[in-house]
């Protein structure tokens, strides 16, 4: 197939992808916007029976997500992702606890035992807690995301995208969610919460993986969820 056929290919797939967060619906649909793709959640999301992520990495719980949500929409390409932020100086720190990292503080219990995710100012809060005796010097972090795309039950491929920064000592910018407030990207001078979605898509660790997987789709042309 000729470049121009891979690239309509493309142009044509819709992607669902496995979350109820709007802040990550906005991420895709921000990094998607330039390519032609349709960003859509998965139908009925809210009442599909929860995915448990339990897993030690990143990619293992993407794998879970994508592969268990890809059952409920046979033959279509579905997307889920694991993120998180590592913190250096907390020895990387909260990683796959991210979306609950508060939990001891509001549940007597530790970061893998919460019964669902925690706040994320309550999040932030713990972290900045954390960080107080530590220098700028030692705040470095990171963003990391893993994407998984299924179909069918079945993982076609993952995707991890990671973005380099450090942990301010209080929030700046309204436009994030999660930890994006006190995430100071220097490239740029400015946390991921005082960009827009499509400024966020050139800079971030959901877009960096993002386009890893665009790359990957323009050199797919038989698959059945591609079709």
């Amino acid at each position: 197939m000729d470049p121009k056929s891979r690239e309509a290919n493309v142009m044509m797939l819709r992607i669902l992808i496995a979350t109820s967060n709007p802040g990550k619906l906005r991420d895709f649909a921000g990094a998607a916007a330039f390519h032609h793709i349709e960003i859509a959640g998965i139908p009925n999301f809210s009442s599909l029976p929860p995915v448990v992520e339990d897993a030690l990495t990143f990619e293992a719980n993407a794998r879970k997500k994508a592969e268990a949500y890809s059952k409920y929409v046979p033959g279509q390409m579905v997307l889920a992702d694991d993120s998180g932020l590592e913190v250096d100086a907390l020895e990387g720190a909260p990683g796959v606890y991210s979306a609950r990292y508060a939990a001891p503080d509001l549940q007597n219990k530790a970061p893998h035992q919460a019964d669902g995710n925690t706040d994320d100012e309550a999040n932030n809060a713990r972290v900045l807690r954390e960080l107080q005796k530590f220098p700028d010097e030692r705040r470095t972090a990171r963003f990391v995301c893993v994407l998984a795309a299924a179909c069918d039950g079945k993982t076609l491929a993952t995707f991890r995208g990671t973005a380099e920064g450090r942990i301010l000592d209080s929030p700046r910018g309204t436009n994030g969610f999660g930890y994006d407030p006190l995430f100071y990207f220097p490239e740029i001078e400015r946390t991921f919460a005082e960009l827009t979605a499509e400024e966020k898509s050139r800079y971030s660790h959901r877009g960096a993986a993002f386009r890893d997987f665009l790359k990957w789709c323009d050199g797919i042309t038989n698959d059945a969820c591609l079709s």
